[in-house]
């Protein structure tokens, strides 16, 4: 490897290392704020916050990744040609396309671990995510009630509107919400002044003692018609105490790992066989709906079904235009009755199956959009080389001013066109092939033509091809100056 090589890998090397660290920290602070609420106050160990940290941080690396190149493609390629070490190097007869080939050939390794590592890694710490999030949640249900809102503990469903005391077991504003167990909605609602939340780690009983109260609960009358009034019965009470029975829920491993079916914990051999399942899965549920609808509308007729085609044609006889009336005016009102019936129910099972195959349908979008990703990342690293380093060499500005406002603008434009792109295709607006490849189509274009205008030294925006037209017309309408007649201005 030359000395220019050399040189140039690593002052793209320190710069792209720097950057990555910078901004995969702000990403992380990001991922903190979104799940603070199920970190604080659940009285969790520092290794399980670490743990949750770096189950989360693989998920990153494809919003960090391909930012990082960018700007630091571009702060480097400034940088040297702010410096005037480009036009040291074209001096010398070195041009831009053999000042990026040692560094091209870095992006391309790198692509390639970016592809294994969405393959792999991903899959897995997503995998890991997931569960650990669920278990967490269930780990320390006594520190679960939050100020504010419903927190679901056990069979109950517990809002407090304020917490005191030196472990917030005191609660002031309590609304209960007791789960049915029909899971026919809740029926049963407490509501207290204050209370007193009672817990011991070495129990498995949570006793909520509850102050100055009353107790509804929703009455089920006989007659239908009284269903209407929604009654209730209402009882006042001094002091009432819930015990939560924990056993079950604080039986909880925080690594047991129970969640194993979204589309991003697989790799793309596993999508790929979930994929071939699934379109199977939905084909065959296409022909079973076909063949019942058409049993359920097509009328079978028996009597010629064992006669030659020839004698069943002879023997038909041609049917009037008005069938019904052939039947009498009873017969007419329970023919038109069950027909009414028939297309009602078939219009609901059709609404029902195209909602079910709508579900499934969006299911086989987003494994396709969670397989064509893993390239997409890979190839979204190259791309952001591409037009990173023409765009720094354009503008000749290093540092940490104008390459930062160009790299946020075009990574802005990548992920919002990207994230359009995947919702579109979920909904079946497009494929989801175009969907997830939507935002590398449209920013490649400007990668090659800035990199056509940086290796034939054309700047950002050629003012000539704007101002020559204008100089035209203006030439028309303004008369020159020798041509006006003597003595006139």
């Amino acid at each position: 490897m030359k000395i220019l090589d050399k040189y140039l890998l690593k002052t793209f090397l320190i710069t792209f290392a720097t950057v990555f660290v910078i901004l995969f920290f702000i990403f992380i602070l990001q991922t903190i704020w979104l799940f603070i609420a199920e970190l604080a106050g659940k009285d969790l160990d520092i290794g399980l916050i670490v743990k949750f940290l770096l189950f989360s941080m693989p998920r990153i690396i494809p919003l960090v990744l391909p930012l990082s190149i960018l700007l630091s493609s571009i702060m480097t390629f400034g940088n040297l040609a702010e410096n005037y070490e480009f036009a040291a190097m074209k001096s010398s007869g070195i041009s831009l396309q053999r000042a990026m080939r040692s560094l091209t050939v870095f992006i391309v390794f790198l692509s390639i671990i970016a592809f294994f590592f969405a393959n792999n890694v991903i899959p897995f710490a997503e995998y890991k995510f997931i569960n650990f999030r669920k278990n967490i949640a269930q780990l320390k249900p006594a520190m679960a009630i939050t100020e504010g809102q419903f927190s679901d503990v056990g069979f109950y469903n517990i809002k407090v509107n304020k917490k005191s005391g030196e472990n917030g077991n005191k609660l002031t504003g309590i609304t209960i919400h007791k789960k049915s167990i029909n899971s026919d909605g809740s029926k049963t609602v407490i509501k207290a002044k204050n209370g007193v939340l009672i817990s011991s780690e070495e129990s498995s009983i949570l006793q909520l003692v509850l102050n100055n109260g009353n107790y509804y609960e929703d009455i089920t009358p006989k007659k239908y018609e009284d269903r209407k009034k929604i009654p209730f019965a209402k009882s006042s009470f001094k002091k009432y105490a819930i015990n939560i029975d924990l056993s079950q829920l604080n039986n909880v491993d925080v690594d047991e790992e129970k969640v194993n079916n979204t589309n991003t914990m697989l790799t793309v051999s596993e999508l790929n066989y979930t994929l071939d399942s699934l379109h199977k899965n939905y084909k065959t549920e296409i022909d079973s709906y076909s063949e019942n609808i058409n049993l359920r509308t097509v009328i079978e007729n028996k009597t010629y079904n064992d006669v030659p085609d020839k004698e069943l044609v002879k023997k038909r006889k041609p049917l009037p235009s008005d069938i019904l009336s052939l039947f009498d005016k009873h017969k007419k009102v329970e023919i038109l009755k069950t027909a009414s019936s028939n297309l009602s129910s078939i219009g609901y099972s059709i609404d029902g199956s195209r909602t079910n195959l709508k579900a499934k349908q969006k299911n086989i979008n987003s494994h396709l959009l969670a397989l064509y990703d893993k390239f997409v990342i890979a190839y979204a690293c190259f791309m952001m080389f591409f037009i990173g380093a023409p765009l720094g060499a354009i503008i000749r500005k290093g540092g940490l001013g104008l390459p930062i406002i160009f790299a946020v603008l075009i990574f802005i434009s990548f992920h919002f066109i990207n994230t359009f792109g995947k919702r579109f295709s979920q909904e079946n607006g497009i494929t989801p092939f175009i969907g997830a490849w939507m935002s590398s189509i449209v920013l490649t274009p400007l990668a090659i033509l800035l990199t056509y205008r940086a290796t034939n030294d054309i700047g950002l925006i050629n003012m000539d091809v704007v101002l020559a037209p204008l100089q035209k017309l203006l030439k028309k309408f303004i008369p020159n100056k020798k041509q006006l007649p003597n003595g006139q201005r």
